[in-house]
């Protein structure tokens, strides 16, 4: 039995649980308080192309922060299920008046247009989902894999560059160790309502 992949899956579990037990109010203002700490940081007001995603099934949800990044000129982008590698993302121009759709996770995301798609590398900041989190930056995901692959390029740079990852979570989300394996990404920093983490550091922004 693989005991690393047992464990993770049991987690993802008691974290799925714990995050569709928040209330919607609750929800609501969590993901408030995650925007505004977002919101004032040097690193989204510097970005010109920004990334983010539609909250959905408890996750704290960033679209609110992304229709105030399009009012400031910013570029905002979603991601979208690449059409032809599986398992990947492929980032779509997004503005409040886009056409979306629902892809076969029932999240919507922009109408595919290849001519338009943007590469990772080109963005300045990506604000990813996660269900699980610890104090060390690493990051839990639904068990896709698709951030994963999608910004595999990140786990060979020695320094931080574009794009700039941001994990956003609830409070209630955070483990105390999340286990490693040699593929995953991890995020930059992890935001929650409460307070954030910077991952060269492991302190508290």
């Amino acid at each position: 039995m693989n005991t690393h992949a047992t464990d993770t899956a049991e987690l993802r579990k008691r974290l799925r649980g714990i995050r569709r037990d928040i209330p919607p109010e609750e929800l609501h203002r969590a993901s408030q308080a995650a925007n505004a700490r977002i919101m004032d940081l040097q690193g989204f007001r510097r970005a010109r192309h920004i990334a983010g995603y539609v909250g959905s099934k408890g996750e704290i949800d960033p679209m609110p922060l992304m229709h105030l990044a399009h009012l400031m000129g910013k570029q905002c982008y979603l991601p979208v299920l690449h059409p032809v590698l599986p398992g990947r993302l492929w980032f779509v121009p997004w503005t409040p008046e886009i056409p979306m759709t629902l892809n076969r996770f029932d999240i919507p995301e922009p109408v595919f247009d290849v001519r338009q798609c943007r590469k990772p590398q080109w963005l300045d900041l990506i604000l990813m989902p996660l269900l699980g989190f610890d104090t060390d930056c690493h990051r839990l995901g639904m068990g896709g894999g698709f951030y994963d692959r999608t910004l595999a390029f990140t786990r060979h740079r020695r320094r931080t560059t574009h794009p700039y990852l941001i994990g956003i979570a609830h409070d209630a989300q955070r483990c105390e160790r999340i286990p490693d394996a040699p593929w995953d990404v991890r995020p930059s920093m992890i935001v929650t309502p409460s307070r954030s983490y910077r991952c060269h550091n492991k302190q508290p922004a």
